[in-house]
């Protein structure tokens, strides 16, 4: 059974200690559920007693099958792994999107990831640079704001096939956000 760094924060945010949720979960015999039936009947327990109803729905569901063993941090439910990298700059979401698009067209290491077609799209929200990986995996870069005008870079991979990729993948990223931040 995999402990998941995020009970602790699980607890808090619910109200409920592991106990209470590990007996919640024989209760409504969330072993021989899926992912989505256990997150659903989560979410029907919580409705109206937390706020981010969603994220925490989807937090006591992962934490849950993390401990049960049904899978292990960076998991996901169809059994690729997701990883991601985030940093906070002082540069604004566009301004940030622009360096990072004009970086990632330079720099060999990331042009080698590149195997599908590259697209950057936006909203008001965010703007996200997106392609997929020669390993066949996902790559999503997001230009977010914060509340003072500046903005986060966050890598997301995803579609990783197996855990050994996943710890690659946010090593290697790692080191190429921390490239480009060193050239801002």
């Amino acid at each position: 059974m995999t402990k998941n760094s995020r009970i602790k924060a699980v607890e808090r945010a619910t109200n409920r200690t592991w106990e209470e949720w590990l007996r919640f979960m024989d209760g409504i015999d969330a072993k021989d559920l899926s992912h989505h039936e256990i997150a659903t009947k989560v979410l029907e327990e919580l409705d109206g007693k937390v706020e981010n109803l969603g994220w925490w729905a989807q937090s006591v569901t992962v934490a849950y099958e993390q401990y049960i063993g049904r899978r292990i941090p960076g998991q996901r439910p169809d059994g690729t792994f997701q990883t991601s990298v985030s940093k906070a700059t002082k540069l604004g979401m566009q301004a940030l999107m622009d360096r990072w698009v004009d970086f990632a067209a330079g720099d060999e290491e990331v042009t080698a990831e590149i195997a599908g077609d590259l697209r950057v799209s936006g909203t008001e929200n965010r703007i996200t640079w997106r392609t997929k990986a020669s390993d066949g995996s996902s790559i999503r870069v997001t230009s977010e704001p914060k509340k003072d005008s500046t903005a986060s870079i966050i890598v997301n991979l995803m579609e990783l096939q197996t855990h050994e990729l996943n710890l690659e993948a946010k090593a290697k990223w790692s080191a190429i956000v921390e490239r480009f931040l060193d050239e801002l």
